[in-house]
């Protein structure tokens, strides 16, 4: 491995420095995307919008050589990005050499790049129908890329780190209540709808769906005790959704007031 002011001093190690500055978010001083990031980010936009549009048989048959035209194009260009991206990973001192290379290779970011490439060379082959959706849904990953640009899903990671204990908590109650309602559900209707309460396990659908409040309406008690307990899940279904999400969001509303107070800080020096 070249001295790192040697390396400074290639024409290479420019060229990649300025490759590094350009697809690199973290790296840059001037607010906003690189022009190559705003590229790569609108041709994620339309990838996804395809993915999701190929999906209908009517809208495919329209055009379905265009669709194939179009997913190559993007692979191509999702191929480009990636082997630059691996280029100008050696500008950062954990990602130098040949090791440094295949450990940016598997890191998060780098494997979502590559899953976002994969699918269009492995439908190329014989794959079956369960197999095409599964590539298909693998292609959706590449809206996830989106948040490699933004400092937001750093934010949420830290906040969610930051108060995994409460969350853990937040969590067994809510397995707890799980199991208390779809066993007192169970004693209460069993007996008059077999099919649908019969057992714990099988109450277990009508608790997830009364707790969360989505309220499917395909299982419901017909007795009067049966009745009055769905509607008082259905209360403390609100405060065990309302119990995680607050403590997410005053998590994410103090990483971001952090973020605030240190770039003041950074432009008051």
């Amino acid at each position: 491995m070249q001295p790192l002011d040697s390396q400074k001093a290639s024409p290479y190690a420019g060229w990649r420095r300025r490759l590094y500055l350009m697809l690199e978010p973290t790296a840059r001083q001037a607010p906003g995307l690189s022009i190559p990031n705003r590229f790569i980010a609108v041709v994620i936009i339309l990838a996804t919008a395809l993915t999701i549009l190929e999906t209908e048989p009517v809208v495919r048959a329209l055009a379905p050589s265009f669709f194939v035209t179009a997913e190559a194009v993007l692979a191509l260009a999702f191929l480009v990005e990636y082997v630059a991206r691996v280029i100008a990973a050696g500008e950062d001192a954990r990602y130098r050499g040949l090791a440094g290379r295949l450990r940016f290779m598997v890191s998060p970011w780098a494997i979502i790049d590559l899953l976002a490439i994969l699918p269009f060379f492995l439908t190329m082959g014989a794959v079956n129908a369960f197999a095409l959706r599964l590539l298909k849904l693998i292609r959706l990953l590449r809206l996830a890329r989106l948040g490699h640009f933004s400092n937001a899903i750093g934010d949420l990671y830290s906040a969610v780190r930051g108060r995994r204990y409460e969350l853990t908590v937040s969590l067994m109650v809510a397995v707890a209540l799980l199991i208390v309602t779809s066993s007192v559900i169970y004693v209460l209707e069993a007996s008059h709808q077999p099919e649908a309460f019969g057992s714990i396990p099988r109450a277990l659908w009508w608790s997830v769906a009364t707790l969360t409040t989505v309220g499917y309406g395909d299982v419901t008690p017909v007795t009067a005790a049966g009745q009055l307990f769905a509607g008082l899940t259905a209360i403390v279904g609100i405060g065990m959704i309302a119990m995680p999400t607050g403590i997410l969001a005053a998590a994410f509303s103090d990483a971001m007031q952090k973020r605030r107070e240190q770039a003041e800080n950074d432009n008051n020096k």
